[in-house]
């Protein structure tokens, strides 16, 4: 049984790490109701509007306030495709820490850039099993912490601010969709809400080309994927691992698939119908509601986690598939 941090913990973190972040919006998705019709209701909870772009900032920042000085002054690495590689650079300048991160050399320019202008070192590498590779040498040689992506309680902490968000900006919910990479959000998520709604429907949705958690799921331990096989990058996770996994695995009440034409489809119906342009991970709990879970939920209260959009427009009007009908 993994012991996840408890409500008067998440609250705590919260106070301690003040306007460092924002307390991201929920709003009423009207026109994604009106595409489901039959009374669902549908709610989204924009953390593409977190600072740097994602929810990633949370639980970066959460590991970073828990740093003592002799670690800070060590400096710190992570590895990513892009966005916790953001979120570390932003967390290691906020506490006055040098990073030194490894990403992939096809992760989104935007996000090469926005990592270069919080003052980070950048490593670039061919692909995902590598960069942890790489990573893990930078943390024996140069002795700098090694921010996780997604596993640990001070994760869970700072993706649990999520989840305390939304039981305090949305009265009643019957279910809500969160995107998977490792499973650092949704298990933070899960853990929070289920000790505050117990009731409520916690689903994760992962892409077909990064289905680790499926795997970990029908096989009860964490495991792994040989290769990452998604435009979603943001969530492509090589493998699960105990604390995530566990956290995941004792408060999520299901997990469904989408494939990327379902994400690229998603990503055309935000930008017609919300007027938002996302990358495809933040799509992900879009494809799910109209894709697997249409008939499932209907005539239910839906929250649509959007979990971060740094994507150029190039790269955006590339992927989106834009149609007359914006069914998945």
């Amino acid at each position: 049984m993994i012991s996840g941090p408890g409500v008067a913990e998440i609250k705590q973190l919260r106070q301690t790490l003040g306007e460092q972040l924002v307390r991201t919006p929920m709003l009423r998705c009207a026109a994604l109701e009106d595409l489901l019709g039959a009374d669902t209701r549908v709610f989204g909870k924009l953390e593409f509007l977190q600072r740097t772009g994602t929810f990633k900032a949370r639980g970066a920042l959460a590991t970073l306030h828990g740093l003592n000085e002799d670690q800070r002054a060590a400096g710190v690495t992570a590895v990513s495709a892009g966005n916790h590689a953001v979120a570390t650079a932003f967390a290691a300048q906020a506490v006055g820490a040098s990073a030194k991160i490894v990403m992939l050399a096809a992760a989104n320019p935007v996000r090469i850039e926005l990592c270069r202008s919080f003052g980070a070192t950048l490593v670039l590498v061919d692909n995902v099993h590598e960069a942890f590779e790489v990573a893990e040498r930078i943390e024996e040689d140069e002795g700098r912490f090694l921010v996780h992506p997604f596993e640990g309680p001070l994760i869970a902490a700072g993706t649990g601010m999520v989840g305390l968000e939304i039981c305090e900006q949305c009265d009643q919910f019957d279910a809500v969709i969160v995107p998977i990479g490792g499973g650092g959000l949704l298990g933070g998520i899960a853990n929070a809400i289920k000790q505050l709604r117990p009731d409520c429907e916690l689903i994760g949705v992962e892409p077909q080309g990064a289905d680790s958690m499926h795997r970990s799921f029908a096989a009860g331990e964490p495991r792994s994927i040989d290769k990452v096989r998604t435009i979603a990058d943001s969530l492509g996770a090589p493998f699960t691992m105990p604390y995530s996994f566990g956290l995941c695995r004792q408060n999520v009440d299901d997990l469904v698939l989408v494939d990327d034409l379902q994400l690229r489809r998603a990503m055309g119906c935000l930008f017609r119908a919300m007027k938002i342009a996302v990358e495809p991970a933040c799509a992900a709990s879009t494809a799910a509601l109209l894709g697997p879970l249409r008939e499932r939920l209907r005539g239910k209260t839906v929250v649509l986690l959007f979990c971060g959009s740094n994507i150029d427009w190039a790269t955006f009007e590339a992927q989106a598939i834009f149609e007359n009908s914006d069914a998945a």
